[in-house]
């Protein structure tokens, strides 16, 4: 089990490695951010999954660790993009542009919480 754990742990160091690799080498924001979250999600799975294997006691805690960080890396990078394209800082190659036909008024919090405008708030009285 030992020699498993070392590889497992040699794999996400190298995804780590490759990770910075390709933010550094990346020409925009836009594949920095693919790169650097694919990469290091991989490599944290791969040395949780090795850190399991060189102790099956913590299998429990680091499941919920992988779980947590499933969720969380995707939700972060998506972040990290909306914000990039709100500061109008687009690369010229960009192909595609999905967000520009989205109005100013949908960009709201409200809209993006509880898919309307915006609350009127009046005599204690909700309305969208």
């Amino acid at each position: 089990m030992e020699i498993v754990s070392y590889i497992f742990m040699t794999i996400g160091g190298l995804f780590f490695l490759l990770g910075g690799l390709g933010v550094l080498r990346m020409p925009d924001t836009f594949n920095r951010i693919q790169a650097g979250t694919k990469a290091t999600t991989l490599g944290a799975f791969s040395i949780l999954i090795g850190v399991a294997f060189a102790n099956p006691s913590w299998t429990a805690k680091i499941i919920i660790i992988i779980v947590f960080i499933a969720i969380s890396n995707p939700i972060g990078s998506s972040v990290i993009a909306k914000a990039t394209y709100k500061s109008k800082n687009i690369p010229d190659n960009l192909v595609q542009d999905d967000l520009k036909a989205r109005s100013e008024e949908n960009d709201s919090i409200w809209y993006h919480l509880f898919g309307c405008r915006s609350f009127i708030i009046s005599d204690s009285f909700l309305s969208y």
